[in-house]
């Protein structure tokens, strides 16, 4: 049997992290490793961890905490780590400017603290294989909500330069396709279903987008997509 994928829990409140770490044990694919109560602890229970070999793999990571924030907490340990750690932003709130700091920190999704059980299990499964957490009525809601427009030089100036432009445009036809409806929370199913296309076909074009925009998951993609002005 395949080891548990090891998670930690950033909360500060002990009964949300109680009540986490209660459904996360009761499955036999998943174990807590460990919890905190704020990001600066978090900081320091990733290094140890990893120090002695025992994780995590995951990290559900509260937004608003004393100390130190998720916000800042995920860019220490992403930019420690890498992809060798994923994390999942928590939020009580469904539109959370915060939260989308977080996600261009490089965390791997965004879920709300009343989400199904079956909701959240799923989101630490799916970050672990290395996709995202996207779903189309929380994280795509809260990144069109607080990505700003680009500035441009006048009212109405289509002349400006957008953010991202040159990655974008070396995607190839089919692939900025697919770009679109990757930022439109599509998964690979839904694209195949869209574009008449494998699988196999799917995923390539999905790995040459985020190499080529230089993203880490689908999530960085569908920042980008909307700081790029193309899902306004």
């Amino acid at each position: 049997m395949p080891e548990p994928v090891r998670v930690l829990i950033v909360d500060d409140q002990q009964l949300v992290r109680g009540g986490f770490r209660m459904l996360l044990d009761s499955q036999p694919d998943l174990e807590v490793v460990a919890e905190s109560g704020d990001g600066a602890d978090a900081v320091r229970a990733v290094e140890r961890l990893r120090r002695a070999g025992a994780g995590p793999d995951v990290v559900l990571m509260d937004v608003r905490m004393p100390v130190l924030d998720g916000i800042a907490a995920t860019r220490q340990i992403l930019a420690r780590h890498g992809t060798d750690v994923r994390i999942v932003v928590l939020t009580t709130f469904d539109l959370d400017e915060y939260a989308l700091d977080a996600l261009r920190a490089g965390a791997s999704g965004f879920l709300l603290k009343d989400a199904l059980p079956e909701e959240l299990l799923a989101a630490v499964r799916t970050v672990h294989r290395g996709d995202a957490v996207i779903a189309p009525s929380t994280t795509r809601r809260l990144i069109g909500h607080f990505v700003e427009e680009p500035a441009a030089g006048s009212a109405g100036d289509t002349t400006a330069p957008r953010p991202h432009a040159a990655a974008i445009a070396t995607l190839t036809a089919r692939e900025h396709e697919v770009f679109l409806l990757m930022a439109r929370g599509l998964s690979n199913g839904e694209i195949m279903g869209e574009l008449f296309l494998s699988e196999a076909t799917v995923k390539t074009h999905v790995s040459h987008v985020l190499a080529k925009l230089g993203v880490r998951d689908r999530v960085q993609a569908v920042v980008l997509a909307y700081e790029s002005g193309l899902m306004g």
